[in-house]
Parts: structure tokens; C-alpha cells; sequence
């Protein structure tokens, strides 16, 4: 016997603010990134969401749950936030919101792929069909930046390159914590991952830090990214995938770049042109096939 379908009520308004949050974190990122630079900029946004979090790990008195699995905990931190923070940081100095949420949208799609090397799962001609749709539209976006991809220093190609590299973490993330942390409470993974991530991001982060003092503007919009677009997000997600499964959860990728190019339009000024819409439906499209939520689900 199943449980009841959740009413769409209830996780609706909690799906859409964390699509919202998620997308906002792209305006956050970028205005932080161009007085902190990539490392700082995404160190500071972990090591605040950690520091908030870490108050309700005691209070709920799982540190010892911690302290039993933060080897695992704190490398998932790396690929789940320290490294993809750190691209899109350097990715939002060069291209637009927009681009960078759209290109953020591959994250299921690698996500397929590396459960299919790394877990055994099944891949079938639909799926197949996905992942080359999915990588088609992915080479069609980046032919619209512009100049091209290029890998010269600060080029718009390598920003391109750095979203992919973030994506493709958040992919390896996934099927690493579904293999070793898959009993783990989502409070003490989220927590762990992101002190990980703060640790391993310090060293650089102190390397590189800005010679001028950034601006309090900058410092806003990292406190705004580090507390609400990553601490409550998390949270949020967690809750989600707990209360209505991970297939739907995951579909919220899928509605961050409408936020995301929303917020560059109205505060940005950025133009969202047709070949942009265009690709991304063809990336949506192919990551839903490629993830299997095209299809799964029959019965509800």
C-alpha cells in the first residue's frame, strides 16, 4: 500500500521559494564576485550558511552523528558546494545570470551520467536519447557567447567551461552521497558538506583575497547568498525531498533559470534572446528524459 499523494498546497509554495532563492542566488553570487573574486566570494557564502546552521545541529544534538561520518560529510562539501561555487563565482564575472542558470539546469543531466558509470544505473535508449539531446543543447547555448568559447584568460568560453565543471561536481555529489551518506540525517550532511567546503576552500580563499576591501554592497549580497540562498535553500530542498521524493525535488533545476533570468532582467538589464530559449528548452527537455522523469511516474 502507498501513501497518499501530498496535496500540492502543501509543497507548492515551498518548491516555487526555493526556485526563487536558488535563481536569486546567481544576482548574489555576481554581485559579490567582482569585489571578492571567485574563492572568497564563495567561501564567505558557505562559511555563513554553515555558521547558521550549525546553532540547530546542536539543538537538535546530532554533532555526534557529525563526528561520526564528516569524512564523507566534508568531501561532499567540495563537490557539492566549495568547487561549484567557486566556478559559477568565476563564471558570473563573464557571462550573464541568465546563461549561468540555464547552463546550471545540466545538473540532473550529469547526474544520469555518472549514476550510470559510477552506481550501474540503467540506461536506457530513452535516457541515451536524453543525454545527447541534453549535450546538444548545451554546444548550441555556448556558441552564443560572446565571441564564442574561447579558453583565453577571462574568456566567456572558459566561464561556460567553469558552469559545466559545477554541474558535472553536483552530478558526482549526488551519486556520492547516495552511496555513502544515504542514512544520514539531511541536517547533518548539509551541515558537514558545508564546513568541508569552508575548509577546503580557506587556503585559497586567504591566497587570493581582495587588496582593496570590498564594498558593503558586495558584503550584502554574499551574507544574502550565504544565509538565505544557501542555509534556508538547503533546508528547504531537504524538506522537499523528504516530504514529496527526490524525482520531483530535482525538477526545481528546471525553474531556477526562469527566476534567474527574470531577477538579470529587471536588475541587470540583461537580454534574454530567442536562441537562449530556445537551448534551454532543449536542455530541460533532454535532462528530463536523461534523469527519467519523462516517463517514471504513471500512477500516482
Amino acid at each position: 500500500m502507498t501513501a497518499p499523494a501530498l496535496h500540492w498546497r502543501v509543497w507548492v509554495p515551498e518548491f516555487v521559494l526555493l526556485a526563487l532563492l536558488w535563481g536569486a542566488s546567481f544576482l548574489f553570487m555576481r554581485e559579490g564576485a567582482h569585489d571578492f573574486g571567485p574563492f572568497p566570494t564563495a567561501w564567505v557564502r558557505v562559511t555563513l550558511a554553515a555558521l547558521m546552521l550549525t546553532p540547530v545541529l546542536i539543538w537538535r544534538r546530532e554533532v555526534a552523528v557529525l563526528q561520526q561520518h564528516w569524512r564523507p560529510a566534508f568531501l561532499s562539501g567540495l563537490l557539492n558546494s566549495g568547487i561549484p561555487f567557486a566556478c559559477y563565482a568565476y563564471a558570473l564575472m563573464h557571462i550573464s545570470t541568465g546563461m549561468s542558470s540555464i547552463l546550471n539546469a545540466t545538473t540532473p543531466l550529469f547526474g544520469a551520467l555518472i549514476a550510470w558509470f559510477w552506481l550501474g544505473d540503467r540506461l536506457n535508449a530513452t535516457r541515451a536519447l536524453g543525454l545527447a539531446l541534453g549535450f546538444t543543447g548545451v554546444v548550441l547555448l555556448a556558441s552564443e557567447v560572446p565571441g564564442g568559447v574561447s579558453f583565453q584568460s577571462g574568456g566567456s568560453g572558459l566561464a561556460v567551461v567553469a558552469c559545466l565543471v559545477a554541474t558535472l561536481c553536483y552530478g558526482i555529489a549526488g551519486s556520492f552521497t547516495k552511496r555513502y551518506l544515504h542514512n544520514v540525517p539531511s541536517l547533518v550532511t548539509t551541515t558537514g558538506s558545508l564546513w568541508g567546503a569552508s575548509l577546503g576552500l580557506c587556503l585559497p580563499a586567504l591566497l587570493t583575497w581582495p587588496t582593496e576591501t570590498p564594498t558593503w554592497h558586495a558584503w550584502g549580497a554574499l551574507g544574502i547568498a550565504g544565509l538565505l540562498c544557501t542555509a534556508l535553500a538547503y533546508v528547504l530542498y531537504f524538506r522537499l525531498m523528504t516530504r514529496t521524493g527526490p524525482a520531483r525535488a530535482m525538477t526545481v533545476t528546471y525553474l531556477i533559470p526562469v527566476f534567474a533570468n527574470l531577477i538579470g532582467v529587471v536588475f541587470l538589464d540583461e537580454v534574454v534572446t530567442h536562441w537562449m530559449m530556445v537551448c534551454g528548452l532543449v536542455i530541460v527537455l533532454g535532462t528530463a528524459l536523461a534523469s527519467g522523469l519523462v516517463g517514471r511516474q504513471r500512477a500516482g
